[in-house]
C-alpha cells in the first residue's frame, strides 16, 4: 500500500515553479554581468562556476581562465601582511557555524588592493558548504573619499589656525597689559578679535553645510522670495563696504514668476557669487534676473523657473578648469579662502531642484548662472 497525498475530486493541481537555488541569479532573472560589483561563485568542490564581467575588470583575469579552476588559484588573494587568504579562512574545512567573511582590504597579484567579502551557502545550518560567494569592489572610490576627508581636515586645520592664533594673542595681551593700551588700541584689538571670531563661525557653518549636502540632509524651508530685492541688498552691502556703486549693473526682466525658496540659503548663494565676482573679477559686475524654464520640465513652454546670471569682465576661468569649479577646494588664480564656497552653492541650488552652470561672459569674464524652479511647497498646492 502506498502512502500519498489525496485531493478532493475535481480539484485542480497547480504546478509550482522551482524555487531558485542558493546563489542562482538566473532564477531571479538577473544576469551576473549586470551587477556593479565583482561576483565570483565556487561550487561545493571549490571550483569557480561564476566569474562576472566586473570581476574580470577588477582582477584583469579573463573569465574563461577563471571558470573551472580552484577558487584559490583563480583568485589568489593575500592579506596586507602577505598571508594567503584562502588558507587563513578555509571556507570548506573551517568551523561549520561560520557563514562568511566580512569585507576587508586584500591584495591581488601585483599588489593591487581590492575590497573582498565572502558568504558561505549551506543546504542546512552547520552542513557542508555548497557555494562560496565572493564579492569584489575596487578601492578607488573609497580612496577618493578618504583623500577628500583628509584634504578637508587639513584645510580646516589651516584655516582655523590663523584666526584662533590671532584671537588668543590679542586676548592674552589685553588681559596681561590692559592698562598700557589706549582706548583706540583696545578697540582695534577687539575689532580684530571680533572679525576673526566671525571667520571661525563662517568656517564652522561651511563644514555643517558640507556635512548636510554630502549626507543628503540639507533642509530647504521655502518661503516667497523677492530675488530682485535680495540681489539689491547684496549690492548695497558691497557699496557700503567701499565698492563704487557704478560697478554693479542689475537688470530684472519682468514679469517674474513667484519664487518659493529658502531665503537664507538663497542669500548664501548670492553672497558667494557676488563676492567671487568682486574679488576675482574686474570691471562691471552684471546681474541678470530673468524668467526661465524649469531645468526638470523643459518641455513646458510657460516660464516655471527664475534664472540669475552673475558675470564680470575679468580674465575669466580657464577652459580646462571649468569642470572643477564646483568641486571641493577649487580656487581660482587668486588663492585664498577654503575653496568650499562654490561646492556649497551647487549643493544649495540642487537641493532646491535647480541647476547651476559656469561659462564665459560676453565681456570675457566668468559667468555663473543658476536656475530655480518656482513652484510652491507641496502643502500649499
Amino acid at each position: 500500500m502506498s502512502v500519498g497525498t489525496s485531493s478532493a475530486p475535481g480539484a485542480k493541481r497547480t504546478a509550482r515553479p522551482p524555487a531558485p537555488r542558493p546563489g542562482d541569479l538566473a532564477g531571479l532573472g538577473i544576469d551576473p554581468d549586470q551587477l556593479p560589483d565583482g561576483l565570483v561563485v565556487a561550487d561545493e568542490h571549490g571550483r569557480v562556476i561564476c566569474f562576472n564581467a566586473a570581476a574580470v575588470r577588477i582582477t584583469a583575469v579573463p573569465a574563461e581562465q577563471a571558470l573551472g579552476r580552484a577558487l584559490e588559484a583563480a583568485l589568489p588573494l593575500e592579506d596586507l601582511e602577505g598571508r594567503r587568504w584562502w588558507q587563513l579562512t578555509d571556507p570548506y574545512g573551517g568551523l561549520a557555524i561560520r557563514v562568511g567573511q566580512p569585507e576587508r582590504n586584500l591584495l591581488l597579484p601585483g599588489g593591487r588592493e581590492v575590497l573582498v567579502s565572502a558568504r558561505y551557502v549551506r543546504a542546512r545550518p552547520t552542513g557542508p558548504v555548497r557555494r562560496v560567494v565572493v564579492t569584489l569592489r575596487d578601492t578607488e572610490a573609497r580612496r577618493r573619499t578618504e583623500r577628500s576627508h583628509a584634504e578637508l581636515i587639513a584645510t580646516v586645520a589651516h584655516e582655523l589656525r590663523s584666526p584662533l592664533t590671532s584671537v588668543k594673542g590679542f586676548t592674552a595681551t589685553l588681559l596681561a597689559k590692559w592698562e598700557r593700551f589706549t582706548d583706540d588700541q583696545k578697540r582695534l584689538m577687539l575689532e580684530t578679535v571680533d572679525a576673526d571670531a566671525d571667520r571661525v563661525t563662517r568656517l564652522i557653518a561651511e563644514l555643517l553645510d558640507i556635512s548636510r549636502i554630502d549626507s543628503g540632509r540639507l533642509e530647504v524651508r521655502r518661503q516667497p522670495v523677492d530675488i530682485g530685492a535680495a540681489v539689491g541688498r547684496h549690492i548695497q552691502a558691497h557699496v557700503a563696504a567701499g565698492q563704487p556703486a557704478d560697478r554693479f549693473l542689475l537688470r530684472v526682466q519682468h514679469p517674474l514668476p513667484a519664487l518659493w525658496a529658502d531665503p537664507d540659503k538663497i542669500d548664501q548663494v548670492l553672497s558667494n557669487l557676488l563676492e567671487n565676482a568682486v574679488r576675482h573679477g574686474e570691471g562691471t559686475v552684471t546681474i541678470d534676473i530673468t524668467p526661465s524654464v524649469s531645468p526638470r520640465e523643459r518641455e513646458h513652454a510657460e516660464p516655471a523657473a527664475t534664472s540669475v546670471t552673475v558675470s564680470d569682465e575679468g580674465p575669466g576661468i580657464p577652459e580646462e578648469s571649468m569642470n572643477r569649479v564646483f568641486t571641493r577646494f577649487w580656487r581660482g588664480s587668486k588663492r585664498g579662502g577654503t575653496g568650499l564656497g562654490l561646492y556649497i552653492v551647487k549643493g544649495i541650488v540642487e537641493a532646491h531642484g535647480g541647476s547651476i552652470t559656469v561659462g564665459r561672459a560676453p565681456g570675457g569674464g566668468a559667468e555663473f548662472r543658476f536656475t530655480l524652479p518656482v513652484a510652491a511647497p507641496a502643502y500649499l498646492t
